[in-house]
């Protein structure tokens, strides 16, 4: 049996998994930067709404509204955005992308920068609007785990007009330097923009220290909020220079006079918006956040970077290949077979002896296994991880 290091929150995280995550119960749950699974009291807090649409839903609405101003309240103090109005709601992260790459005023000639590997979510929506506009596209970072301040310099140029990273990146785990590069791109007068869904609820974020212009969310991994929702900031300044895309009954000025028929759009974010908000799902996400700020970002960061360091040194002690680096956000991701067909085989195997992870591929299609946790796992969780795959390589 592996020996389980005394990894400690500085909140009850024994409270935490009876009330809020009863999936702890008998799974040991690893694949948050997959999908989350919804806490008790959000689950609660949209089935209450959902019933209020059942019952009188012109009632509901007034409450509604006010639920979702609460969530952008929220949201702005988790990055730190100067106000709740820069900061707008939208369906999910490759929507909130899209609409800040197709926004932007591009000139013939310029560049933008990001890593080789992004998920798509923030990679498509750059690549798409580069081509329509004649800008370069400049792959960084191939081969490596993650993007680093060396390789925005190295690539970086006069031309240059975006750099776009993951906070944390979704199959190696990397953790990005935002401080780095934001400091590097505030001083050269190039655009920053952040994809965060695998570390808003993780890591601080601060927008502002970080000269973060856009940053991108969807709700259902690190926020653990449901599917369907996310946000998307963009700094004041520079909304004032972008030109919407998409254009709603929601997104321009004295909007709820619907026959004024104004193209003025809001000032702020808000001119992003996308029409009729998932309603249910505000509700759910708003509760997720107050949970986390309540439990603490600080604290989950370092209680979560110290399970997947602990799991990180148990995997590579047995003999895994960890692609995971040294600095690293919740995740880990290892080889443990040759090939699609034994990946596939141990997953299945895992999931047998109730430990959920999933498979990922690395460029070049060579299958790998990630595991990635939140707030209320424990050591106990990355044990039992160990010990099944231990089991699956006796059998």
């Amino acid at each position: 049996m592996s020996v389980s290091v005394p990894l400690t929150a500085s909140y009850d995280v024994a409270d935490l998994r009876q009330r809020e995550f009863p999936v702890s119960a008998k799974v040991a749950y690893l694949n948050h930067a997959g999908t989350s699974p919804l806490p008790r009291r959000s689950h609660e807090a949209m089935t209450r709404l959902s019933e209020g649409l059942m019952l009188d839903p012109t009632g509901t609405f007034p409450v509604l509204m006010e639920k979702m101003h609460e969530l952008q309240e929220s949201l702005r103090t988790l990055i730190n955005a100067p106000s709740a109005e820069d900061i707008v709601l939208v369906q999910s992260t490759s929507l909130a992308i899209n609409l800040a790459a197709g926004s932007l005023p591009w000139e013939r000639g310029q560049n933008l920068i990001f890593y080789a590997s992004e998920f798509p979510s923030n990679a498509y929506p750059w690549m798409h609007f580069a081509q329509q506009q004649g800008v370069e596209v400049r792959l960084v970072g191939e081969g490596t785990p993650g993007l680093t301040l060396d390789m925005v310099e190295r690539a970086a140029d006069s031309k240059t007009r975006l750099v776009a990273a993951s906070a944390v990146q979704f199959f190696s785990g990397h953790r990005t330097d935002l401080q780095a590069i934001g400091d590097f791109c505030h001083q050269r007068g190039i655009l920053f923009s952040v994809d965060a869904i695998q570390s808003v609820a993780h890591s601080p974020i601060d927008v502002q220290k970080m000269h973060i212009d856009i940053c991108a969310s969807g709700g259902q991994k690190s926020l653990m909020g449901p599917m369907g929702l996310g946000f998307l900031y963009v700094r004041r300044e520079l909304c004032e220079h972008m030109s919407p895309v998409f254009v709603s009954d929601n997104s321009t000025v004295d909007w709820m006079h619907w026959l004024k028929y104004d193209l003025t759009p809001l000032p702020g974010a808000g001119r992003f918006g996308t029409g009729t908000f998932n309603a249910i799902s505000v509700v759910g996400l708003l509760e997720s956040v107050k949970l986390l700020q309540g439990l603490g970002i600080p604290a989950i960061d370092t209680y979560t970077t110290a399970l997947i360091s602990d799991a990180k040194k148990k995997l590579e002690a047995d003999g895994y290949e960890v692609v995971t680096p040294a600095a690293h956000g919740p995740i880990v991701t290892f080889r443990a077979a040759p090939d699609d067909a034994g990946t596939n085989a141990i997953i299945s195997a895992l999931q047998k002896q109730h430990v959920h992870v999933v498979k990922h591929w690395d460029a070049p299609k060579t299958a790998y296994i990630r595991a990635s946790v939140h707030c209320y796992n424990t050591v106990e969780d990355i044990d039992r991880l160990i010990e099944a795959l231990r089991e699956v390589k006796k059998s």
